[in-house]
């Protein structure tokens, strides 16, 4: 067991696992092998019916008429993953999980989702995702022979702090799906952290506060008039509202909610989140 930040991060699993590569000589259980850890990547950790496998491919891959890259780009043009990812999902939910699948990482900015939704627009669905694998960053970090794999908790594929925050929007540990079990569903995560450049607290996957999901920019409250003479805000996310404390008729309503608190409405703002049911997540100082 690994102890430490990996281990509370959730990621310590992909620190343990090394990549994955085709080397010449590989036996018919190795290329078996690379296979299940190309879809285990490129579809995001979900479960593959054996009759949903890309028999084809997989026979020119092992045939060695394809390379890992390759056939990468054979399992991320299939209508498996133009079904589950792109058809059913709104458009920056698949630019992200586009760049969680096939480059391992959250997208940098604003400018860089607007980019590829540009591609879609004018090339469409394929185009997008040649984007990806035939760019220097893909070449440089997975050549033709490895297969990709989350590293955007890692500094060398980040460019910011925020950056490396939002992976964990996308990738709540090694055992978590793109598909099922995501609070996100099938909207987008990081849409209005990306606008507006907002990091976020990475949150043990094991702690009662995973829950918590980013809401809407307009679910945001702020508490109290505004900051104290010392201009101290904090930014507190709360997930778990209950019904017997929100809402007698749903279950649900809205379990998550960002609210702004001066420093001084701090106590009084924790007293009230927790006599309603809410499971406080994370509290960061915003100014």
């Amino acid at each position: 067991m690994v102890f430490g930040p990996a281990s509370r991060l959730g990621v310590s699993l992909f620190d343990e696992t090394p990549p994955v590569e085709w080397v010449p000589g590989s036996s018919p259980e190795d290329l078996e092998i690379i296979i299940k850890a190309v879809y285990r990547q490129v579809l995001g950790n979900a479960y593959v019916m054996e009759s949903e496998r890309l028999s084809v491919p997989e026979s020119q891959f092992k045939r060695g008429e394809l390379s890992v890259r390759e056939f990468v780009r054979a399992v991320a043009k299939s209508d498996l993953y133009r079904s589950r990812f792109f058809t059913s999902c709104a458009r920056y939910r698949a630019i992200e999980l586009n760049f969680r699948h096939l480059l391992g990482r959250a997208p940098y900015d604003l400018e860089e989702m607007r980019t590829h939704s540009t591609i879609l627009d004018t090339k469409g669905f394929e185009a997008e995702i040649d984007s990806y694998l035939d760019s220097d960053e893909y070449q440089t970090t997975f050549g033709e022979d490895f297969v990709p794999y989350i590293r955007g908790y890692k500094t060398e594929a980040c460019q910011s702090m925020v950056q490396f925050t939002h992976i964990f929007q996308l990738v709540r540990g090694a055992s978590t799906s793109s598909l099922k079990g995501d609070l996100a569903g099938k909207q987008p995560k990081l849409n209005s952290l990306v606008i507006q450049k907002t990091p976020t607290p990475v949150v043990s996957p094991g702690s009662d506060g995973a829950a918590f999901r980013n809401p809407p920019v307009g679910a945001r409250t702020r508490q109290g008039v505004g900051a104290t003479a010392e201009g101290k805000v904090f930014r507190i996310e709360v997930t778990g509202y209950r019904s017997n404390a929100v809402n007698r008729i749903s279950k649900f309503r809205r379990s998550n909610q960002v609210y702004l608190v001066p420093f001084d409405k701090l106590s009084q703002e924790y007293q009230r989140i927790h006599k309603q049911g809410g499971v406080i997540a994370s509290i960061t100082p915003v100014s």
